[in-house]
């Protein structure tokens, strides 16, 4: 077992925000009773809110052994002096749970106040609305701490199952020779929700879906699916691979559509042409995958949720039990969300004298494989390697340019198509998708 962070000042801006109440007040008492983190620890909450340190606790409701740690500092000016007032810190983590225009304006504010080699600073997406704003936020922020300082939160990597992907590719012999485009007929990423936008209506209709999901989540999955193996698992060896996979990928077709009813929404404008559903296809250009399709697809308001990827091998030679083409090509599919797991579909003969085939499969489930591990959630990793210093499921900023780079076509105002909310729309690129509903509750625990 390794030994506790100590010694660390962990700042919360927004504080008194739903994000900090909901996700990172209760990832971080989890660390601390795990003794991930321990008490020589603080958890400095700051805001426009006034509170005194015991209304702050009271705010939270935790216990009182993690919320002796909690005190609160309103506003920015003189919040160094008072962390430091506290005790002398080794590091100081600071997580801004704050809206991502005031990103650029917080960091200046920070380093006026005196932070300087012993800050991180952890921020959530959107990194830049595109191309361009990426750049100007990435400078903005390098103008006053290094890059190794700034940890960008892309919070599908610190999901067990996205993590167990490369585990998955290189600690098994027997996938790894086969993982390229002699056996593999198509990649399939499909990542769905059941409900539209809710209370955030304004927030999408300026971001539409390839840039809320595509272009950062599902970029991420395919740059782990795809990627060479590193010679190391060090974050900077698996960032040059993740980095390659960008650079070889072309963006072919897109198609854009809008559930029905959207302009209804709260904060989305009646003639509103922002997509609610998307899908692409795409190609690498490199060695191992060239002239292999990689479908993406992803949409609110449909009839399910859940995020898969399908690895589709190719068909087997017509001879034998295939003799006319009929057996379906084997599948491997990555449940990522909510239930999760792998499953991989093979043939099989059934039992008696008649000598049939059939298609079956064999899963591989989280929840009943590992029934006493506990899965951290998501902020709950991700909290406890920023505090360490580990960057290996943060993106550099490098990565969030070239993605926004390849992405800026897809990015074009165009009238989307309309489907009916609750139903999965066909594919407007008329792509065989893999059936994944078949798939999305093999690990759903009843």
């Amino acid at each position: 077992m390794s030994m506790p962070v100590s010694d660390s000042a962990i700042i919360i801006l927004g504080a008194s925000g739903d994000l900090a109440k909901r996700k990172l007040i209760p990832a971080l008492e989890r660390l601390f009773h795990k003794k991930e983190i321990d008490d020589t620890c603080r958890v400095i909450g700051s805001g426009r809110t006034p509170f005194s340190h015991d209304e702050f606790r009271a705010h939270f409701d935790r216990d009182k052994e993690f919320s002796k740690l909690l005190y609160y500092h309103q506003g920015m000016e003189g919040i160094r002096d008072f962390v430091f007032s506290l005790k002398d810190f080794k590091r100081v983590i600071i997580f801004f749970s704050l809206p991502p225009k005031v990103y650029a304006h917080t960091a200046a504010e920070l380093h006026k106040e005196g932070f300087r080699d012993e800050a991180t600073l952890i921020i959530e997406k959107p990194f830049g609305y595109d191309l361009e704003s990426a750049r100007k936020l990435n400078a903005d922020l390098q103008r006053y701490f290094h890059e190794l300082q700034i940890f960008r939160i892309d919070h599908y990597l610190a999901k067990e199952a996205v993590q167990n992907i490369l585990v998955f590719r290189f600690a098994n012999a027997v996938f790894y020779p086969i993982w390229n485009s002699r056996y593999i007929d198509s990649i399939q990423i499909n990542a769905l929700e059941d409900i539209g936008v809710e209370d955030r209506g304004a927030y999408f209709d300026g971001a539409g879906i390839i840039r809320d999901m595509v272009q950062n989540h599902l970029m991420q999955l395919l740059s782990l699916l795809t990627m060479e193996a590193p010679i190391n698992l060090e974050a900077e060896e698996i960032r040059i691979q993740k980095m390659q996979i960008l650079k070889a990928l072309e963006i072919k077709r897109w198609a854009k559509m809008q559930y029905r009813g959207y302009h209804d929404e709260k904060g989305v404008p009646e003639d509103s042409r922002t997509e609610t559903y998307a899908e692409l296809e795409m190609t690498i250009n490199n060695f191992r995958w060239t002239g292999i399709p990689i479908y993406v697809r992803t949409g609110k308001a449909v009839h399910r949720k859940g995020t898969e990827i399908g690895i589709r091998f190719k068909p087997g030679p017509n001879l034998l039990y295939n003799t006319e083409g009929q057996i379906p090509p084997n599948q491997i599919i990555f449940n990522i969300q909510p239930d999760a797991g792998i499953v991989m579909d093979f043939i099989a003969r059934e039992p008696g004298g008649s000598g049939r085939i059939s298609s079956t499969n064999m899963t591989f489930c989280y929840s009943s494989s590992f029934l006493d591990a506990e899965i951290p959630e998501a902020y709950q990793r991700l909290l406890l390697d920023a505090i360490k210093g580990d960057r290996t499921l943060f993106v550099s900023a490098e990565e969030t340019e070239l993605s926004w780079e390849k992405f800026t076509p897809t990015l074009q105002q165009e009238t989307p198509g309309i489907y009916e909310r609750g139903a999965l729309p066909a594919s407007p690129l008329g792509i065989d998708w893999i059936d994944f509903d078949k798939y999305g509750s093999a690990c759903r625990m009843d």
